[in-house]
């Protein structure tokens, strides 16, 4: 017995010098001391609330996968955070969507700060593109995910509707955004444009580090939406030069914020407990390439419907070509960058106070740039 509280006496020190490595090794570097970004990186005025439930969309089937069945319905375990005071009033609505074998865990520190800021913010866990999916994760799903949005959409402001609910009168229709990161970058694209599968009720889209190099600009012509690409100019899995810069030339009136120094799942909240690796695309690029290898073009042939809906299924795939990985920033830093950027975009767009919506505009093409120096930010010219 003696023994045994020696051993566990020894695990709880471990642990204990484990979380404050955790808590205090690695630290980023603040903004500017009384800087707008220092400001934008505080908490918002708003409490924030949230509840977990398990959204069964009984209407669009889960296709079976390896090993699994199959099911009737789509399944989406989720979390939702909202401002608590009841007189927030209707907020606006987003949908956040990770990344391939990822979870929505991974978006908990910017849904909790936009929360704060005054949206409401819902994530899932797709049920065949996230980590632990049955049958192992099958990329090719997230052509069903838009309809997953659409599905979430529709929940929320039923929910909203519902007197007593959490989110009664809680909910704005007219101001509905989407985000996601790496896939579910591609699954906020697809949700916002794609001339099918878009949902008409989305107001504004950001794509945080995802693909799209198969994209034309022809493809971009359905809807006429605010649309920014996020990206770190070091990512190995969703390259830069060919996927994020080339978004200008496709994308009338796009927006490009550029962070030099940063990496692909840099953005990915876990990471956080990463930070004292030299760069995190490693564990990316080996999460994700068990299923998706280099140079693998079949994986998204006829994926998007035909050509001529502006895909260019001869984009090349370039995943983890990079050899050896290059030092990135650090991530907390990163996700630091990451809060300001993605709340002032929302704001700029979906905020109901045009005061606001102007601040955050300066903020993003002027302010961020002068205060911290690892952001560029660029625009095309709207037709």
């Amino acid at each position: 017995m003696k023994l045994l509280l020696k051993i566990l006496a020894s695990l709880g020190v471990l642990l204990a010098l484990l979380a404050l490595y955790v808590t205090f090794s690695h630290q980023p570097e603040d903004f500017p001391a009384g800087s707008e970004s220092e400001a934008r990186l505080a908490a918002g005025p708003w409490s924030v609330a949230s509840f977990a439930e398990v959204f069964v969309d009984r209407d669009r089937p889960t296709p079976p996968n390896g090993d699994y069945l199959g099911d009737d319905s789509r399944s989406l375990d989720g979390n939702v955070w909202y401002p608590f005071e009841a007189e927030a009033g209707p907020r606006p609505l987003l949908v956040f969507s990770h990344g391939f074998t990822s979870s929505r865990s991974n978006g908990t520190y910017l849904a909790e700060h936009l929360a704060s800021h005054g949206f409401v913010v819902v994530a899932v866990d797709y049920p065949l593109t996230s980590m632990g999916a049955p049958g192992g994760a099958l990329v090719e799903d997230v052509i069903n995910q838009p309809g997953d949005i659409s599905f979430l959409i529709d929940t929320l402001l039923g929910y909203s509707a519902v007197s007593g609910h959490a989110l009664s009168g809680k909910v704005d229709a007219e101001r509905v955004g989407v985000l996601g990161i790496s896939l579910g970058g591609l699954t906020s694209t697809l949700a916002g444009f794609h001339p099918k599968w878009r949902d008409r009720r989305i107001g504004a889209v950001m794509s945080i580090a995802g693909p799209t190099n198969f994209f034309t600009s022809d493809f971009f012509e359905t809807a006429d939406l605010p649309f920014m690409m996020f990206a770190g100019d070091l990512d190995v899995l969703v390259p830069y030069a060919s996927n994020a810069a080339p978004v200008l030339e496709k994308k009338p009136g796009a927006e490009l914020v550029t962070l030099a120094g940063g990496s692909h799942t840099g953005f990915s909240g876990g990471t956080a407990l990463l930070r004292a690796m030299d760069n995190t695309d490693a564990l990316g690029c080996w999460s994700v390439g068990r299923y998706i290898k280099p140079n693998q073009e079949s994986q998204w042939e006829g994926l998007f419907g035909p050509v001529t809906l502006g895909i260019d299924y001869s984009a090349p795939n370039e995943l983890c070509t990079v050899d050896p990985l290059p030092k990135t920033m650090n991530v907390l830093r990163q996700q630091m960058i990451a809060r300001v950027v993605i709340t002032a975009f929302f704001e700029k767009y979906l905020a109901a106070d045009s005061v606001v919506q102007e601040a955050a505009s300066a903020f993003l093409s002027s302010t961020s740039i002068t205060e911290i120096p690892e952001l560029s930010y660029a625009a095309s010219a709207a037709e």
